[in-house]
């Protein structure tokens, strides 16, 4: 008799969306890591507080049945096929035979988003090295904020992430976007926008995502930054920095059959609007409402107001 665990990896979905990507555009969500499993503890992580945090990498889910249930989805036509999800992607020891196996199947191009925190292996920059896009993060410029941003493991140091950062933009060969999210009065200090800056300038990344709070943050105290302040951070950041705003809704809606159970997955993974919702699985707004009724009413979803918005998550 198979084990409950066998049971739920043979069950669970580990493709989700197309979401709608601030960076991206529609990225179809590659789930590789189960939920909270990660090297960081971030303050400002919109999925909570890691539950998991670990250095141990191993296939923490099975590739064949990733690739299989990737198959049936690349009808939705995406912009990237997008290796992020529950966890650090970057700690699925088989992660390098996944992009391989991706790039027969399709030829949508492959992004990883990653923390970046384990870049100083050179395992892990070598498994990465057949992406068409990677997106590490920059959350601090220096020692204390790094841990007071990030909380990594305790294995892992700021200069050790720092240096990987830079290694791996020496010998990568295809896109490299450093995403970089800064706190209200916290990494928006004049001094520590300084030093974030001479970090990327040493790791000279090809562009420079900010980004800020928008869904509802893992602690209460971490802040968003101002859209102006954003916009002037960026400048003095990289002559290649952009604001990530918003996701706007798309009118493209196409009456898709995508149902309840797909709108659960994507809030298994993040929190979303029902905007976001609609906008990722081409769901008509209505339609979009009345799954996330029907939800909330099975008490599977729950509500949370931030910024003036409501997001819907998942009950885990």
């Amino acid at each position: 008799m198979p084990s409950s665990h066998a049971l739920e990896d043979k069950q669970r979905q580990y493709i989700y969306g197309p979401v709608p990507s601030r960076r991206l555009g529609r990225s179809l969500g590659v789930d590789l890591i189960p939920y909270k499993v990660c090297t960081y503890d971030c303050v400002y992580c919109q999925l909570g507080r890691t539950t998991n945090k670990t250095m141990e990498r191993r296939g923490w889910v099975p590739t064949r049945e990733v690739v299989a249930q990737l198959k049936d989805k690349l009808t939705s036509k995406p912009d990237y096929i997008t290796l992020a999800g529950s966890g650090e992607p970057t700690l699925h020891g088989g992660i390098s035979h996944l992009i391989r196996e991706i790039k027969t199947i399709t030829d949508i191009p492959v992004a990883v988003i990653t923390n970046g925190s384990l870049l100083w292996l050179p395992e892990v920059r070598e498994s990465l090295a057949e992406a068409d896009l990677v997106v590490p993060s920059l959350d601090a410029g220096s020692e204390d904020m790094f841990h007071y941003v990030n909380r990594p493991h305790s294995q892992i140091s700021f200069d050790q992430m720092l240096r990987g950062l830079q290694e791996f933009r020496r010998l990568f060969r295809g896109r490299y976007w450093l995403e970089v999210f800064l706190l209200s009065g916290v990494t928006t200090v004049e001094g520590r926008v300084e030093a974030l800056r001479a970090c990327i300038e040493v790791i000279s990344p090809d562009k420079v995502q900010v980004n800020t709070v928008v869904r509802p943050p893992a602690e209460g105290y971490a802040m968003p930054v101002s859209h102006d302040r954003l916009v002037e951070i960026a400048s003095q950041l990289h002559p290649q920095a952009e604001v990530i705003v918003p996701y706007p809704h798309l009118s493209d809606t196409d009456g898709s059959n995508m149902g309840c159970g797909e709108v659960l997955d994507l809030l298994r993974r993040r929190p979303c609007s029902i905007v976001d919702i609609a906008t990722g699985l081409r769901l008509h707004p209505h339609e979009a409402a009345k799954c996330v009724g029907r939800l909330l009413s099975e008490q599977k979803v729950r509500a949370q107001e931030h910024e003036g918005v409501l997001y819907y998550e998942a009950v885990l």
